[in-house]
């Protein structure tokens, strides 16, 4: 996530984020630190796993302190151990300790969903499918829940509703049917736009295919129908398997030949990567 797309898409949630946390005043840091102080903390790794965010996490105490530097001995998708030092903030002690929950959440969020989407991701190293995330993210927190996704490995569906035509189920029977729903897509929507169309059985899925459809989402089916399924459209759409895609299931779905497999669970179930800020001192 470089400075540019920082200033244009991630500082007014930050801002946001430390509003949440600081509505009127730190009053325990004024209670101990009455005026400016420089000083130094250190980032510390408390679990193996892969570091993202650094620069969401770096932008907060800019945000709080204009001076404020911050170093690291590390990159976005490396891999960290426990007990790794992994930077040293400086700046206002008022800025470092003020800023040190909320820099903290971005970061072991998003380098909890980076080091989760690693492990499904290798799982399906050798095989021609490419992992996916979905729009089941924290709200608000879109941005950068996507770009930890892409620096575990993973790649990114449609950011938000505007990004692509996805008829589901409920678009179907709001149409009438599957093809009456890709006749209306193809009929309203821009013919750069792919179309995509989420089927639940092997007849729906001949609908879509009859009906012109770009990519076929194959949802929740069973190992087998997803086999089937893949033979029936034979390279004259795009495939993507879905549904309830955990690091327990990605392995046996390695095989099924789809193109892609999306994955809720990269970032709604992802646990946090533990990390903390240690050893303040002033300097």
């Amino acid at each position: 996530m470089n400075d540019i797309t920082m200033k244009l898409n991630a500082d007014e949630l930050i801002l946001s984020a430390l509003r949440e946390d600081v509505t009127g005043e730190d009053i325990t840091t004024n209670s101990v630190m009455r005026e400016a102080r420089l000083g130094e903390v250190e980032l510390i790794c408390k679990e193996d796993g892969i570091i993202a965010g650094l620069g969401v996490f770096r932008r907060v105490f800019e945000l709080l302190d204009e001076s404020a530097e911050v170093s690291f001995s590390c990159e976005d998708g490396d891999k960290v151990k426990c007990g790794e030092k992994l930077g040293i903030i400086r700046g206002d002690i008022r800025a470092l300790l003020s800023g040190e929950r909320t820099a903290l959440n971005f970061l072991q969020r998003m380098s909890g969903i980076a080091t989760y989407t690693n492990s499904v991701a290798s799982l399906l190293k050798g095989s021609r499918t490419k992992l996916l995330d979905t729009r089941k993210t924290t709200p608000n927190m879109r941005v950068f829940e996507k770009y930890a996704v892409k620096v575990g490995g993973g790649y990114n569906h449609r950011y938000n509703l505007s990004d692509g035509i996805l008829l589901k189920d409920n678009h179907i029977c709001a149409a009438g049917g599957v093809k009456e729903a890709v006749k209306m897509a193809k009929e309203y929507a821009p013919f750069v736009r792919k179309i995509e169309v989420e089927v639940e059985n092997l007849d729906m899925l001949r609908e879509a295919l009859e009906a012109g459809a770009d990519i076929i989402m194959l949802d929740n089916m069973s190992v087998e129908d997803m086999k089937e399924a893949v033979g029936i459209v034979g390279g004259k759409a795009e495939t993507e398997c879905s549904g309830n895609v955990t690091l327990e299931s990605a392995a046996r779905l390695a095989d099924i030949g789809v193109d892609y497999i999306s994955s809720g669970a990269l970032t709604h179930s992802a646990p946090i990567l533990d990390l903390s800020m240690k050893n303040l001192r002033t300097i």
